[in-house]
């Protein structure tokens, strides 16, 4: 319980300093939920953690009946991920870096972050949770079923954010997923 309580704590900072800190300055977005809670933020500048909860809910009540341990695992994840997301807005104006750096930097925080959770069997929810449950069905890597997911939400968002902040947030992406994917399969036993 230790370990999972500090990976949700440890992950979910990584995760809010890197969208709030390195995404949200250039409007970049990640997929998932993070992605449709920022493009919500966006658009009506509405709290994008506040978004993401609301968002989750369909998944949860799919992992409630599919597999409980997952719901119960990331649930806290998601409530402390979306609270640490709104509560540190005010580092949304912290840096001063270009858009390439703050692409790589934040896909980093947020992929390590999002790793860190899911190594321990947690999650942010969201789509993190849909990839758990997924990689239950078929024997791909979660890092890759997040990967995919977040190229979903990212076309649906690209004329929001214009595509020049489409192009940067896909790097953002793939940053994510390479570091989730690579932090997951260092700590997930081989089958």
């Amino acid at each position: 319980m230790l370990r999972k309580a500090i990976a949700v704590l440890l992950g979910s900072l990584l995760c809010a300093v890197g969208i709030n800190a390195f995404f949200v300055p250039y409007h970049l977005i990640d997929g998932g939920m993070i992605g449709v809670g920022l493009l919500a933020h966006y658009v009506w500048g509405l709290p994008a953690g506040l978004v993401m909860v609301f968002a989750s809910i369909p998944l949860y009540i799919w992992a409630w009946f599919s597999y409980r341990p997952y719901f119960y695992n990331s649930l806290h994840g998601l409530l402390i991920s979306s609270f640490l997301i709104d509560v540190l807005a005010p580092l949304r104006n912290w840096l001063d870096v270009s858009v390439i750096i703050s692409a790589i930097s934040g896909g980093l925080l947020v992929g390590i972050g999002i790793g860190v959770m899911l190594s321990q069997e947690t999650s942010t929810g969201g789509t993190d949770l849909a990839a758990q449950l997924t990689g239950r069905l078929i024997p791909w890597n979660v890092g890759i079923i997040i990967f995919f997911i977040d190229g979903l939400v990212l076309l649906a968002g690209a004329n929001v954010i214009g595509w020049e902040a489409f192009f940067q947030s896909l790097l953002a992406v793939c940053t994510v997923g390479i570091a989730t994917s690579t932090l997951v399969a260092r700590t997930t036993p081989s089958m």
